[in-house]
């Protein structure tokens, strides 16, 4: 227990050191809901059939966003990159074990991740008013769902590739095209057809889906098909990455 609260406290300092990293979580979000709520403001979405305003549609989509940088991004680039400098070598001759590393990485970019919501959550409430109508507890779980699902795809990314520098781009490779087709930077309503039958595909989607519908207090057994993909992909995650984790 020692080792993993030095090794969380460590590596929270120097996820907070990082620009690029903090930046996307905490400040990237609020400017995208700024620039769509001085679009949209209190008005509602062209095309979508949500009762609330553009804000409450678009808050749980950005907080599937937060998500999904952070699973891809920080944890991938992470661990890669201390494989690559040899820092994960270094560590092998201590007591401590991969599980403790992965474990303290998935608590501080989950904390992180969980405080970049939570301030997105308070501009949507102070700067628009925004009205949430589902379960304080249920929009949690799933938030935690999707959170994790998503940290085992940046596990398996940083176990797989080479070197720090093909993670980066294999993860944005993977994040930017499911950030514009699943329907977390825009309302998928508002993209055509073919692209909606494409962002079936993508894992991002799921995420978007479920804490839309919880946000608008919709129970958890109307996504269950959403709910399945996100445990498949959480245990598809453990799997890989127990398995694929390399010290050098």
């Amino acid at each position: 227990m020692k080792s993993l609260l030095k090794m969380t406290w460590m590596e929270t300092k120097l996820f907070l050191r990082e620009p690029v990293s903090a930046f996307f979580t905490l400040i990237f979000p609020l400017v995208m809901l700024f620039i769509f709520g001085s679009i949209y403001g209190t008005q509602s979405v062209p095309g979508t059939d949500s009762t609330q305003g553009a804000i409450g549609t678009l808050i749980p989509a950005f907080t599937a966003m937060i998500i999904g940088m952070t699973g891809l991004m920080p944890v991938t680039i992470t661990l890669a990159t201390y494989r690559e400098n040899g820092i994960l070598r270094r560590l092998r001759t201590t007591p401590v074990s991969p599980l403790v590393v992965l474990a303290a990485q998935v608590m501080v970019v989950f904390v992180m991740t969980g405080l970049g919501v939570l301030l997105l959550a308070i501009a949507g409430k102070v700067v628009y008013h925004v009205q949430f109508d589902g379960n304080v507890f249920s929009m949690a779980g799933g938030f935690t769902l999707c959170s994790l699902s998503f940290f085992g795809i940046g596990f398996i990314l940083a176990g797989v590739m080479p070197n720090a520098r093909t993670a980066q781009i294999v993860a944005m490779v993977l994040l930017y095209p499911m950030l514009i087709l699943s329907g977390a930077a825009w309302p998928r309503e508002l993209m055509p057809a073919a692209v909606q039958k494409i962002s079936a595909f993508l894992p991002l989607t799921y995420v978007v889906n479920l804490l839309r519908g919880l946000w608008v207090g919709e129970s958890w057994g109307t996504h269950l098909l959403d709910v399945g993909v996100l445990v498949g992909m959480l245990l598809l995650g453990i799997i890989i990455s127990v398995k694929t984790f390399r010290w050098e």
